[in-house]
């Protein structure tokens, strides 16, 4: 009895600490930590244009949300995360993806300095195994990474929930991007 004790405990250990999903030859991480803050996966998908895959998406979050209304009200650190499958996307590409997301989902912010340092932010192309991470804090910074190299910071609440909306807005960059990264998928 002892020994079944023992090899259920192990069992429970061992799938506890399970790796991360693969998705697309890309490592998904259950759980990640951000400052000493732990975020789950809270949901992942594909980006395509034109029948091309793009990326890889992911959104990770304190808690479980399945509606762009439950991210928006938790107050805690979110992340998106793209890991890039396309061969090259030209930097010109993003920033204007970028810029059509806003205009898309919070025009308010058309001349706002907060979203032109944003996108001033991303310099290189993304080629196929680039990882980006955008980080949006509690304070409603916003924080770009390529391939954990840090690309800089901006600090605007307004600028942190439009990052959001991009991905989980009206009008998102990519509609079965938008359900995998709620986990409506």
């Amino acid at each position: 009895m002892k020994h079944l004790l023992l090899l259920t405990c192990c069992l429970f250990l061992f799938y506890g600490t399970a790796p991360a999903k693969t998705v697309y030859d890309v490592d998904l991480p259950e759980e990640i930590s951000i400052e000493n803050e732990a975020l789950q996966l809270n949901g992942y998908g594909l980006r395509t244009k034109f029948f091309f895959k793009v990326y890889l998406g992911s959104l990770y979050t304190g808690s479980k949300a399945n509606s762009t209304a439950q991210v928006l009200e938790q107050s805690g650190t979110k992340l998106i995360r793209m890991n890039f499958i396309y061969n090259k996307v030209e930097r010109k590409k993003i920033v204007d993806a970028f810029a059509a997301g806003f205009e898309k989902n919070s025009p308010q912010l058309k001349n706002d300095p907060a979203l032109q340092q944003f996108l001033a932010l991303f310099t290189a192309d993304f080629i196929a195994g680039d990882q980006v991470d955008l980080q949006i804090s509690a304070d409603g910074s916003v924080s770009a990474t390529h391939n954990s190299t840090d690309l800089g910071s901006v600090s605007s609440p307004q600028l942190g929930k439009a990052v959001l909306l991009i991905y989980l807005g009206d009008q998102p960059a990519d509609d079965d991007l938008k359900q995998g990264m709620l986990g409506q998928d």
